[in-house]
C-alpha cells in the first residue's frame, strides 16, 4: 500500500515538473545580439552622420558643382595665300596661211591672226590655223590631220601627226598639201628646218605619192 502511494506521489511530481516546462519563457537577446541589431539600424537609418551626397555641405547649405575648364582652343592660323605664277603676256601677229581651191588646182595664200606667249605656242597656232577655213571657197589640205605634238628646238620645227583615212590626198592634193606646210613655217625667220612625223615615225612619204624630205629646208622645198 505504500508503495502504491509513494509511486502515485512521484508520478504527481513529474506531471507537475513536465507542465511547468512546457511554460517556460522565451530567453531574453544576448547583449552581442542586441548591440548587432543596433550597427545594422545605425547604417540603414542613418542615426550616424554620413556623408551628403547630394551636393549639400555639412551645415546643409547646397554646393553647386564646378564645371570642368574646357581649354580654350586656339585658333587655326590662316594659311597664307599662295601667290598664282604670273601668265605670260600673248601677242598677236597677222601671218600667212596656204589653202587650195575645191577644184585643187592651186595655192591660195590667205591672211590669219594667231595669239601666242612662246615660240612652240606660235607655231602650234600656225599649223591651227592652216587647217581652218571659214570660206567654203578655200579648202584646208590639213584639215582631218592631227596633230599629236609640236615642238620647236635650235631652229627646227618637229610635228608629230597623225594621218587618219579621210585625210588621203591624190598625187597633186599631196604636194600642195607638203607646199603649204613648208611655205606657212618658212614664213618665219627664226624657222631654218621642218621635220614632219607620223605616229612618232619617218616616213618616205606623206600620202604614197610625194617623198618627204627629213627634214624640210628651204632649199629643199624649192622656196
Amino acid at each position: 500500500m505504500n508503495k502504491k502511494l509513494t509511486y502515485a506521489a512521484v508520478s504527481a511530481v513529474l506531471l507537475m515538473l513536465i507542465a511547468g516546462c512546457g511554460d517556460k519563457p522565451t530567453a531574453a537577446p544576448t547583449v552581442d545580439a542586441a548591440q548587432n541589431n543596433t550597427e545594422a539600424v545605425t547604417g540603414a537609418g542613418g542615426n550616424a552622420e554620413a556623408t551628403p551626397d547630394n551636393g549639400a555641405d555639412s551645415a546643409g547649405e547646397i554646393i553647386e558643382p564646378s564645371a570642368a575648364t574646357a581649354p580654350s582652343a586656339e585658333p587655326s592660323p590662316t594659311p597664307a595665300a599662295t601667290a598664282e605664277p604670273a601668265q605670260p603676256q600673248k601677242q598677236s601677229q597677222s601671218i600667212e596661211v596656204y589653202f587650195t581651191d575645191p577644184q585643187q588646182l592651186d595655192l591660195i595664200s590667205v591672211a590669219a591672226t594667231i595669239s601666242f606667249a612662246n615660240d612652240t605656242e606660235k607655231y602650234t597656232e600656225s599649223f591651227k590655223a592652216l587647217q581652218t577655213s571659214s570660206n567654203a571657197e578655200q579648202i584646208s589640205l590639213w584639215g582631218a590631220i592631227e596633230l599629236k605634238s609640236l615642238e620647236f628646238k635650235d631652229g627646227q620645227v618637229t610635228l608629230d601627226i597623225h594621218k587618219p583615212d579621210e585625210a588621203q590626198l591624190g598625187a597633186g592634193g599631196e604636194s600642195m598639201a607638203i607646199s603649204a606646210l613648208a611655205k606657212t613655217f618658212f614664213q618665219f625667220a627664226d624657222v631654218k628646218a621642218v621635220e614632219l612625223l607620223v605616229d612618232g615615225e619617218q616616213v618616205e612619204s606623206l600620202m604614197g605619192h610625194v617623198d618627204l624630205e627629213h627634214p624640210m629646208t628651204r632649199e629643199n622645198s624649192g622656196l
